[in-house]
């Protein structure tokens, strides 16, 4: 059974199989994570996003990842260029990038706080809607054996940690029948 683990840190730095990016629909390398993925992994990674056709709000496209040590980059379209990641479009873009990582035979893939950023979601909410996400995907059985949310600065890993944490003192207490 995959393995959900939360840490902090630089998700360009990750040594998975495939770190997702906080995309949007074009595909168009900005700013936050998107940008940080650019710098780090180099032009190869944006000139395969250009020889992409546009995906659709709440869908992921899978490139290359250039020169970072992830093997691949999962384009997440969690917001329009320029636009805002609302919760329909973050619950579907997540969904979607741990489908297609587990389509495409990969066994690890880290994910940032989608749209945190200048997407402008709150921190809170998106760990809740992520994590659900992940629990939802493990549970429906998944060839990924760890689902990793690599979160930038302590502020945005201590709020992944206490939802996460909370979830798990929920579901124990469901299964004492309590």
């Amino acid at each position: 059974m995959a393995r959900i683990r939360i840490e902090e840190g630089d998700l360009t730095g990750a040594p998975v199989d495939a770190i997702v990016n906080a995309a949007n629909t074009a595909l168009r390398l900005g700013a936050g994570v998107a940008g940080a993925i650019r710098e780090r992994g180099g032009p190869a990674i944006q000139s395969e996003c250009d020889a992409h056709p546009a995906v659709g709000l709440g869908e992921a496209a899978i490139t290359g990842a250039g020169e970072l040590p992830a093997r691949h980059v999962i384009h997440a379209a969690g917001m329009e260029p320029g636009g805002q990641v609302d919760e329909p479009s973050l619950r579907a873009c997540t969904r979607a990038a741990l489908e297609l990582a587990d389509r495409s035979g990969l066994k690890t893939v880290a994910l940032p706080a989608i749209g945190t950023g200048v997407g402008g979601f709150p921190m809170q909410r998106c760990a809740e809607v992520m994590l659900e996400e992940a629990r939802a995907h493990v549970e429906r059985g998944t060839g990924l054996e760890e689902i990793r949310f690599v979160l930038y600065g302590e502020p945005a890993y201590r709020v992944f940690e206490m939802v996460h944490d909370a979830d798990k003192v929920r579901l124990q207490m469901e299964r004492l029948g309590r």
